[in-house]
């Protein structure tokens, strides 16, 4: 069980495939909400995708009476939370599981039967590994990113859907594609506009063969059209090279990270969908530390992450102590625009081994 968030979803796959290995016989079925099941809908290793609905208020109450007494007809000899959240939880205990593993939350451990420590939210540690600590219990040994990569399938739908807007949008197999996603869960992970107009406008100036694909998440499409059209202002005749195609589902914003050179984003659901794939990824951290939020795949293929060392950092995202996001704003477009020139030059061939880096000043 993770209901959400779509980066976190992302982060149980490796789980997922542990699972699948340790017991090959066993039926697993996965619990999630609607936002985030496009991640682990045709996963491989799974029998069965439960999506919880959502609503408020007695809608909601009624769901998730209703949602209970379906898991409990299931009979699962074992039910893991991986959320921690009161929703989970109760559907985890409602379940009727004998074995119910979760995190030894104050409030909420008395519905498991087997709880666990949970990480410090700022520790130097990665979420993956975080919680696969649930999977100790069941006697699974530790994990890594080779063996145990962030994954989803390829679907091969979405690759059609994303191919024609690209072709619709006058992208041609000639151009270079770069994929730039603006947005993020809060302000504390969002890198300026101008800033990404910068960079935008620096990507096209050095290669007429490249096409900038901005994309944002469904609640701030408004940005990524600002920054769009504040980079073609600059552009003038090459105005066009600028893309704004719209709000991408899950599975078709991996296609579209598969199809792309370079994904450069910061710490949100989208970097991590992309790191599912073997594209080079420049990703901006800023309050969020490499070690608990980096792109956990596969050190070969080409990971960059962009951050400063500053005092307040990490933190814990309720106020900026400095009072200017400076983890984020002192973060110039041209060391962004370096770092992606770097990832293009290696393209998917890898690193021949080198762990993915961080970038500091």
């Amino acid at each position: 069980m993770r209901l959400r968030l779509l980066g976190d979803v992302v982060f149980t796959t490796p789980l997922l495939r542990a699972l699948r290995r340790e017991f090959p016989d066993a039926s697993l079925t996965y619990v999630v909400e609607p936002l985030a099941a496009g991640v682990v809908l045709g996963n491989p290793h799974l029998h069965d995708v439960i999506v919880a609905p959502l609503a408020r208020g007695l809608s909601r109450l009624r769901a998730d009476v209703a949602l209970g007494w379906q898991l409990r007809r299931r009979r699962f000899d074992v039910a893991i939370d991986m959320h921690g959240g009161p929703r989970s939880a109760w559907l985890t205990w409602a379940s009727g599981a004998p074995t119910r593993i979760g995190y030894a939350i104050k409030g909420r451990r008395w519905m498991y039967t087997t709880v666990v420590d949970r990480a410090p939210d700022l520790a130097p540690r990665h979420s993956v590994e975080n919680q696969w600590d649930l999977l100790r219990p069941l006697g699974l040994d530790a994990c890594n990113p080779v063996r145990d990569a962030v994954e989803m399938p390829d679907d091969a739908a979405a690759e059609a859907r994303v191919g024609n807007r690209l072709h619709q949008a006058g992208v041609s197999p000639a151009h270079t594609v770069v994929l730039i996603h603006v947005s993020a869960g809060n302000a504390f992970r969002r890198w300026p506009a101008s800033a990404f107009a910068d960079l935008v406008v620096g990507l096209v100036e050095r290669d007429e063969h490249r096409r900038v694909v901005v994309t944002a998440g469904p609640s701030e499409p408004a940005t990524a059209r600002s920054i769009c059209e504040a980079a073609r202002v600059r552009l003038g005749p090459r105005h066009g090279a600028v893309l704004d195609l719209g709000d991408f589902d899950p599975a078709e914003l991996r296609a579209l990270a598969r199809r792309a050179s370079v994904y450069i984003g910061g710490d949100s659901g989208p970097l991590h969908v992309a790191a599912t794939t073997h594209t080079p990824i420049v990703a901006l951290l800023g309050p969020t530390l490499a070690e608990r939020s980096g792109p956990w795949r596969d050190p070969r293929w080409f990971s960059e992450m962009i951050e400063d060392t500053l005092p307040c950092r990490p933190c814990h995202q309720r106020t900026c102590e400095p009072g200017d996001f400076r983890c984020l704003t002192w973060i110039a477009p041209s060391r962004v625009l370096a770092a992606a020139e770097r990832a293009m030059a290696v393209g998917t061939r890898g690193l021949s081994g080198s762990p993915g880096h961080t970038v500091a000043p």
